[in-house]
């Protein structure tokens, strides 16, 4: 059984917008949850902030 594989390269700016986009989706996620008042957010998000370091009190 022969697989075929393709190469596929991407550009500077495709690179710098995945990176922007995951860069913000990562701080979204971080910090909307780190820092968010509404209980329901904070305690799903809860234990993983402490297992992490993240202070959240």
């Amino acid at each position: 059984m022969t697989t075929a594989v393709q190469s596929r390269t991407l550009s500077i700016s495709q690179r710098i917008a995945i990176g922007m986009s995951a860069l913000f989706l990562g701080s979204f996620i971080v910090f909307g949850t780190g820092l968010a008042q509404d209980a329901r957010l904070h305690n799903a998000a809860h234990d993983t902030r402490h297992a992490t370091g993240f202070p959240c009190h």
